[in-house]
């Protein structure tokens, strides 16, 4: 027999210890690497220890169910190859395995020749991935925090720094493009400094002036007009946990200096009220403004920049994180099909080598939305270039808008200037994005809502006669021929 596995680790997870014993010896003298545990315990604690890159998992656990199992492997690696065994073969629990993620489900009435024919085809499977851009389970390891990914020096460095944050409950700003994933640098640094406590966050572009200090305060009954009852800030609802303050730059002047006084005597009031309040919540905040020239403009409050700066990230665009690309989209294509309900392996080299060329204006959440737009349309496991229509032009190339002499000169050939450029981009954002409610399309396209709201009007753009809210009610049918459009 031709061996295919030399170069893979393969854990089994199975308490019928004579079965243990038959796969051992069936797997190495095949070339695989063989890892064997009779717990569901033991087997996840082996696999965050050896990381490999395949698993033979029974459905049946005594300890911990089977599932649980798989939904845990999933969780430490989304790229983990699973494959589950049961003497027990009905649909509820094959759609159930399959849905959760795993790669196959054979009955263990099977005989080794077909188990093995499973165990090659996810082993051609994997180094199939491997030679697109992805991974194996334990060099994954090593470019992953939480949903964070990273090859690049500037994200090992991020993730260095994360570990660091973790052994304190220092106040920290998180600078970067809209995209760029503040948020989840965030989560991650919350996750590991108190998981147990509250995440909330709180986007200061979206919610006006007066709303967003009861927000973040809370508000007393009887306070103004409509406050019919007391209701709790979100400094107060975060306990012990983590307040995350995103787009911190578009917080009001007046507003800047209420928060500065709660970071210098950690307490605060609710609106209406007089009772002091302890802050006892970690602040992290976000922005994709330059902060120092903003404190130069007058626009923010230096005292304010200089409490939030205790320590800072710069979180880098993904047009300076190419050797990131590939391990984003596996990882990305992995969650998708996972929520998604579909089994979705990777992409064509053709369109792997069109990303690598394209800027991504979007960043991560770019990526991430072409990639969900084109898993729902995909009719196979492999997403090509015709799962991506609105990128891929004539030329065959992704993003025209990268390439000189294609969109930088209007219909009479004369060159766009800045405010064509940035009329066009939003009709754009308008189309593709149909349906999303003007606080999204503001996160997209990486500014507050004023702004936004005064962009649509100097541009003559009407937020439902271009579409958007007629998207809500559109059939699927209208809505796959916009996609493909």
């Amino acid at each position: 027999m031709q061996n295919r596995g030399s170069m893979a680790k393969v854990l089994v997870i199975d308490e019928d210890r004579s079965t243990l014993a038959r796969l051992e010896l069936l797997l190495t003298k095949d070339g695989y690497e063989t890892v064997t545990a009779s717990t569901g315990t033991d087997g996840l604690n082996r696999y965050v220890e050896r990381y490999p890159d395949l698993v033979i998992l029974d459905v049946f656990l005594s300890d911990v169910g089977g599932f649980t199992v798989l939904e845990e492997l999933l969780e430490e690696n989304e790229q983990a190859m699973v494959i589950l065994m049961t003497a027990q073969l009905d649909m509820e629990t094959a759609i159930r395995a399959m849905k959760l993620g795993a790669f196959d489900y054979v009955p263990k009435t099977a005989d080794m020749a077909e188990l093995l024919s499973v165990v090659h085809k996810a082993s051609n499977t994997l180094e199939t991935d491997r030679q697109q851009g992805g991974l194996s389970g334990e060099a994954f390891r090593n470019y992953k925090a939480g949903d964070i990914i990273g090859a690049g020096r500037e994200m090992r460095e991020i993730f260095k720094m994360v570990g660091v944050l973790s052994r304190s409950r220092a106040t920290v700003l998180i600078e970067g493009e809209s995209g760029t994933g503040k948020e989840l640098v965030a989560k991650v640094i919350h996750k590991h400094t108190s998981s147990n406590e509250p995440f909330i966050a709180v986007n200061c572009s979206a919610i006006v002036e007066t709303l967003l200090e009861s927000e973040l305060f809370g508000h007393e009954k009887g306070s103004f007009t409509s406050a019919f009852n007391r209701q709790l800030g979100k400094f107060e609802l975060g306990r012990y946990g983590t307040v995350f303050l995103d787009e911190i730059s578009e917080m009001s002047i007046n507003l800047q200096a209420k928060l500065l006084r709660v970071l210098q005597e950690m307490e605060f009031e609710r609106v209406g009220g007089k009772d002091k309040i302890q802050v006892h919540a970690r602040i992290i905040t976000a922005t994709n403004k330059n902060l120092r020239t903003l404190v130069r403009e007058g626009k923010f409050r230096a005292d304010l920049y200089y409490r939030l700066n205790i320590v800072s990230l710069k979180i880098p665009p993904l047009r300076e994180r190419q050797e990131d690309i590939p391990l984003l989209v596996n990882h990305l294509i992995a969650k998708i099909g996972r929520d998604l309900s579909r089994r979705i392996s990777g992409v064509s080299e053709e369109v792997m080598e069109a990303f690598l060329r394209y800027t991504w204006p979007g960043n991560v959440r770019e990526l991430e939305n072409l990639l969900v737009r084109a898993g729902v349309m995909a009719k196979g496991r492999i997403l090509d270039k015709s799962d991506f229509p609105e990128l891929f032009k004539e030329s065959g190339k992704i993003g025209a808008m990268n390439e000189p002499g294609s969109d930088e000169y209007d219909d009479f050939g004369r060159l766009l200037t800045l405010d064509d450029v940035e009329e066009r981009y939003i009709r754009k954002v308008l189309q593709l994005e149909r349906g999303k409610n003007k606080g999204e399309l503001c996160d997209i396209l990486g500014i507050s809502r004023p702004t936004f709201e005064r962009k649509l009007e100097k541009y003559g753009i009407s937020f439902e006669r271009d579409g958007i809210d007629q998207g809500l009610s559109a059939n699927l049918s209208e809505v796959e021929e916009k996609i493909r459009q």
